[in-house]
């Protein structure tokens, strides 16, 4: 089953910088050659759901590795059995009608 899912991990007793952290998981993502997209607040991964959470768990390893006590994790996620759906689908579907609400106005 295909997966679309919003990722924020969030390392607990390292401070202020996050952002070595992010990049490992970036890290680990990519070698698991899920599609990805960085956002300011998580990432959002595309692909088989085994495939995407084996991924997410290797995340929660490696940042452990990196001598991080404790994380904590939001996920959001969501599947479709009616079609197919990847993530720029969802976003041109939303630019689309929001040219069209532009085209509309005087």
């Amino acid at each position: 089953m295909n997966v679309i899912v919003d990722l924020c991990i969030v390392p607990i007793g390292v401070g202020v910088s996050l952002s070595p952290y992010v990049a490992a998981c970036e890290r680990v993502l990519a070698g698991a050659g899920l599609k990805t997209v960085l956002h300011a607040n998580g990432t959002n991964i595309e692909g088989d759901w085994d495939t995407v959470f084996a991924a997410i768990k290797r995340c929660h390893e490696i940042v452990h590795q990196m001598e991080v006590p404790r994380i904590t994790t939001v996920i959001k996620l969501g599947t479709r059995t009616d079609r197919v759906q990847t993530m720029q689908d969802k976003m041109d579907s939303v630019e689309t009608k929001l040219t069209q609400v532009r085209s509309s106005q005087p």
